[in-house]
């Protein structure tokens, strides 16, 4: 599958995010995380979930399980991908596990994606994948996530709203509807509010310790852990020693919703 890195789209991930001065140009290279941008998984209208997502049994296994969420994903940065270039991506499904939780069946689905540019291979990504039943509203309520009481030594604070959500979906075409439809993700899946993509929360943090460190991560491994709500506002925080930096995304109350381990 090929794709051309746009400056446009990349012009407006910059707006959407509200950074300062220009976006990155032709040439330039794609900032750290924003390569999620490109080569979304298509699908029409009658090949979707009611999620919004697309069905699986073609290159996704079909586990049974039809919610999925991305859990997180291993980086490994070898070489710049320029704004303007046409990339390669290379996609292999690495792992199918499946497992009993404490309340019902569950898969995690591993795969590796290669972008090469030229032929060269700039990233190397593992992309896990959590599939679990339908919602119910019997189901067992998830436990409280852990908090991060550890003092950052840089911070930022994000605050999530609709525009902010609707627009980041709409940006990587993601359907999934838990994102920016409040009556489905009330309603049908039990949650207290539209539910900022962990995507988006790992992207945040790879641009603070680029912002704060001027840094580019040679690997970054992320991990989703609890999910925060849109209108909340989000502190995300970093803090380095050596050729390693520790991230990590907080909602209002101290709890943990995403984390972060990279070198540099």
């Amino acid at each position: 599958m090929r794709e051309t890195i746009a400056p446009a789209r990349v012009a407006a991930l910059h707006a959407t995010l509200d950074r300062q001065g220009p976006a990155p140009a032709p040439g330039e290279p794609l900032p750290p995380m924003w390569h999620l941008l490109f080569f979304p998984e298509i699908a029409g209208p009658s090949d979707l979930h009611e999620d919004g997502q697309p069905r699986s049994g073609g290159f996704l296994p079909d586990t049974g399980l039809p919610r999925r969420r991305r859990a997180g994903g291993r980086l490994e940065y070898l070489a710049p991908i320029p704004v303007g270039a046409e990339v390669e991506r290379v996609s292999v499904l690495q792992n199918v596990a499946i497992k009993q939780a404490a309340a019902a069946a569950m898969a995690i689905v591993t795969v590796r994606h290669e972008f090469l540019v030229d032929g060269a291979l700039a990233l190397r990504e593992e992309e896990d994948l959590v599939f679990r039943p339908p919602w119910s509203a019997e189901d067992t309520p998830p436990g409280e996530p852990p908090t991060r009481q550890e003092r950052p030594a840089f911070r930022r604070e994000v605050a999530t709203d609709p525009t902010l959500l609707f627009r980041y979906a709409a940006l990587t075409f993601n359907g999934l509807r838990i994102h920016y439809d409040l009556p489905y993700a009330t309603e049908r899946e039990g949650y207290p509010e539209r539910v900022v993509d962990p995507a988006l929360m790992a992207q945040l943090l790879a641009d603070l310790l680029r912002d704060e460190t001027r840094k580019l991560p040679k690997t970054f491994e992320y991990r989703a852990v609890a999910p925060a709500f849109c209108g909340q506002t989000l502190t995300v925080c970093g803090r380095t020693l050596g050729g390693k930096a520790d991230l990590w995304a907080v909602s209002p109350d101290g709890r943990l919703a995403l984390e972060a381990r990279v070198t540099t």
